[in-house]
């Protein structure tokens, strides 16, 4: 991907030679007693050399410690299980599944709800749910253990991957000696590679499976931004335009978008590297003819660039033309959140959103500068709104600010091409693809999210190996400087270990969020259902309660703490606890359910079959509901009602065991042993080998006398 352009003495073909990619001053060589912006790079790398000493390492050996290093950070996640949202996106996603048509891939959402739902996020990301699926059906099940080397991988490959984006967007050397071309990395693109494979807050992207789609959108981002590079060499090489890979540059983003939404924010960064990079666009410069009022614009070089044009407008259709058939295919809705998933963009005044959107931002920055403090869920209280401008974390977002504008007005205006080129790109590569993020342009789901920060953290590693090299230059304390540069290295990577131990299964990952977010109701109501999943409902209802606590319309965890109440027959609070859920979200058919069980255990029947009639109302395909339905029905001696209620609970669900039983049972207990007979031999058709369905068969045989038949039953048990 590297374009050379030899400079020096045509006549001396043998000497040592230094060549650049695309420097974009390098033809104003001399100009007011400057050297070439290509001898500028070099010693700017050579400022490195501290830190990777002596000869730079060849592209392979750069790239291989690269992997190896990016492998020892994660590779304790490997054998980890699914936790939090793997759940639902695998283990409960029926497109997953081999009897699932692949072309409803294309109709369903990342979760696997048809997209046209109002219940839907749109996450439209059928790649990345075709990638599970293929997983899925290569390692013969749904297997963790496959999905977290996937992922691995695929973090190692992108990170040797970005040795060369990075290489390309310092631009980068190459040296040929004595006739051979050595191809040799520069310093600047494999410190800030590695810098990349070792940051902590990819852990939440790698060890967690749904993190795939992070990690396929940037594989292909990069990608495509190669295949813009490449379009360019072309055109550098040959004086015409490759039209083809410009196209193929288009559909690589394409392809990351349909693993990941933001994978489409490529195209902005290829326009940029043109306009800026390739066109040579000087910003100062243009704004000092525009106020000057020069008509000789075009010697700001953009315009002189061939090709340019053509080039943008292809990004732009082909941008325009992709993101119009994504708003087609999700149904022309923007998706539906909750004030707990993003509370600020529910606030009433512009202000408030604005302060609080740009904290947002400042946490993001604070969390690739200090990713010490990493949790799995950022939202429901655990980052309080700001509601005035007194409130003293308006201080973070003044300090971003303050270090955005000067990196930006450093970026446009400085007279160092070089300087400029490396800050441009660096804060392109930081800013654009946190775009779809920002709330800008549309509500998120999140208050903040560390997976999305996978993208921008190359451009803010970039941002810092070019620090590193600054400071290498204006100080003589080069040894101080490699030693905490090599101390980030160490630590980050420790980090990484050490996090990815907490992603290995749930109780780690919640327990360890609790003291970063102490006032999240969801890592209470996560660290208490794990608890009541192990059998510990003492400390669930503890932590249920806190849930509740820190967010007093948690229905969730009202609906849960209900059940746990229910079961340890506290039946008066149980009843408080699911009325005031279903009066919260009157749709909520599971807490329905659950009062509906109350009320029955309470005797009080026709409230209890009222709130059994309301959640199917709520949720008609609702098996278990049937179920709870029957049994009342039952104990007030409506039989036929409740065989219909059980029927209706196994034609839902076929493999619902206790519904078929309690058929059997209630059949044979009224005497209807032959019909109890059919519907035991139906049952056990679909559930051949159900102990309970094969004794209560036995049963019935047995008070029919066909003992033989008994006997082969009971021999079966």
């Amino acid at each position: 991907m590297i374009v050379s352009r030899a400079l020096g003495d045509p006549r001396k073909e043998q000497s040592t030679q230094v060549s650049t990619f695309w420097v974009s001053s390098q033809h104003n060589a001399g100009a007011r007693g400057r050297r070439p912006a290509v001898f500028r790079m070099a010693e700017w790398d050579a400022d490195l050399d501290h830190i990777i000493p002596s000869s730079i390492l060849p592209p392979l050996w750069a790239k291989l410690l690269v992997g190896f290093v990016s492998l020892v950070c994660f590779a304790r996640s490997y054998d980890g299980d699914f936790v939090f949202d793997d759940s639902e996106a695998i283990v409960n996603n029926k497109d997953l599944r081999a009897e699932t048509p692949l072309g409803d891939l294309w109709h369903h959402d990342f979760w696997g709800n048809q997209l046209s739902s109002n219940t839907s996020h749109k996450s439209y990301r059928p790649l990345t749910v075709l990638v599970f699926r293929m997983n899925c059906y290569l390692s013969g099940g749904f297997h963790p253990l496959s999905f977290h080397v996937v992922n691995i991988l695929l973090h190692s490959g992108i990170s040797i991957l970005l040795v060369d984006v990075f290489s390309v967007l310092f631009g980068g050397l190459q040296y040929t000696s004595k006739g051979r071309r050595l191809n040799l990395a520069p310093r600047s693109s494999l410190l800030a590679a590695l810098l990349f494979a070792v940051h902590p807050v990819h852990t939440e992207c790698v060890a967690a499976v749904v993190g795939c789609a992070d990690l396929l959108a940037a594989l292909f981002f990069l990608l495509s931004f190669l295949g813009y590079c490449k379009a360019l060499r072309e055109t550098n090489k040959e004086g015409t335009q490759s039209t083809f890979w410009v196209l193929l540059s288009i559909l690589l983003g394409a392809v990351a978008m349909l693993c990941k939404e933001q994978g489409i924010t490529v195209l902005g960064l290829n326009a940029v590297f043109d306009i800026l990079v390739i066109g040579k666009l000087n910003v100062l410069e243009l704004v000092r003819k525009v106020l000057h009022k020069d008509r000789s614009l075009e010697n700001t070089g953009v315009l002189r660039t061939e090709g340019l044009l053509f080039r943008m407008s292809l990004l732009a259709l082909g941008g325009t033309g992709v993101l119009y058939v994504r708003w087609k295919i999700m149904g022309t809705g923007p998706p539906t959140f909750t004030e707990v998933d993003n509370p600020a963009s529910f606030a009433s005044s512009m202000l408030v959103r604005a302060i609080n959107y740009n904290y947002y931002y400042s946490l993001n920055a604070w969390l690739l500068l200090c990713p010490w403090w990493l949790c799995f869920d950022w939202s429901m209280g655990c980052i309080p709104l700001i509601k005035s401008v007194g409130d003293w974390r308006v201080i973070a977002l003044a300090a971003l600010w303050f270090c955005l504008i000067g990196l930006i007005c450093q970026a446009l205006c400085s007279e160092d091409s070089h300087k400029r080129r490396i800050l441009t790109l660096g804060l392109g590569l930081l800013i654009i693809p946190f775009l779809p993020a920002s709330n800008l342009f549309f509500r998120v789901g999140f208050v903040v999210a560390e997976r999305v920060l996978y993208l921008p953290s190359a451009g803010y590693c970039m941002l810092l190996t070019f620090g590193f090299g600054v400071l290498s230059k204006h100080t003589k304390k080069k040894k101080l400087i490699a030693a905490f540069v090599l101390g980030i290295l160490f630590i980050n990577t420790l980090r990484c270990v050490i996090r990815s131990g907490e992603w290995r299964n749930e109780e780690q990952l919640f327990r360890s969020a609790l003291s970063v977010c102490p006032l999240n109701a969801k890592v209470h109501y996560n660290v208490g259902k794990n608890l009541a999943d192990k059998g510990n409902q003492t400390a669930a209802i503890r932590y249920y309660r806190e849930a509740v606590r820190l967010n007093p319309k948690y229905v969730h965890a009202m609906n849960n703490l209900g059940n746990i109440l229910k079961e340890r027959n506290e039946l008066q609070e149980a009843e408080e606890l699911l009325s005031l859920a279903v009066q919260i979200q009157p749709d909520f058919a599971a807490a329905w359910m659950n009062l509906g069980i109350v009320q029955n255990s309470l005797k009080r029947f026709q409230a209890a079959e009222q709130s059994y009639r309301t959640a199917i109302k709520h949720r008609r395909k609702y098996p278990d509901c049937y179920y709870n339905l029957g049994r009342l029905y039952a104990d007030l001696n409506r039989h036929v009602d409740a065989l219909n209620a059980w029927r209706n609970a196994t034609v839902l669900k076929p493999e619902h065991s206790l519904a078929w039983n309690n058929m059997i049972i209630l059949l044979d207990n009224t005497g209807n042993l032959a019909q109890a007979e059919a519907v035991g031999r139906e049952a056990l058709e679909l559930i051949p080998n159900d102990h309970s369905l094969m004794f209560s068969l036995a049963n019935v045989l047995g008070k029919s006398q066909k003992y033989k038949l008994c006997f082969i039953i009971v021999g079966d048990i």
